[in-house]
């Protein structure tokens, strides 16, 4: 059973058919997984995202050289960070503590049945 972490999911991550269970998990859920269990499934252009999701929550995941192609298997699972709030950066390569702090995340496990 692979876990992969990622800021969104697309369709092709999935078998053709499949079951898909959703479900919302907590911040410290993710922090209280094996070190090294999770998979990243990030793309590195999002730095900044992943320093806010350090800052905030104290979760780490390494950043991969390039975005990884994720194709699910059963009994696989994604673990998504959803974010809203975030402004998108423009002329600059970080948020500011004001923005992270006014920005709502969300993370759900989508597992593989």
């Amino acid at each position: 059973m692979a876990i992969y972490f990622s800021f969104g999911i697309a369709p092709s991550m999935f078998p053709s058919t499949c079951t898909i269970l959703r479900e919302s998990i907590t911040p410290e859920y993710v922090r209280g997984l094996p070190p090294g269990a999770l998979i990243p499934a990030l793309n590195p252009s999002h730095k900044a995202t992943i320093a806010a999701m350090r800052e905030r929550y104290g979760i780490d995941v390494p950043i991969p050289e390039k975005a990884p192609q994720v194709l699910l298997h059963t009994g696989d699972a994604v673990i998504v960070m959803g974010v809203v709030g975030l402004p998108r950066l423009q002329d600059r390569h970080e948020y500011t503590r004001e923005e992270v702090e006014n920005a709502r995340f969300e993370f759900s496990l989508f597992a593989v049945m």
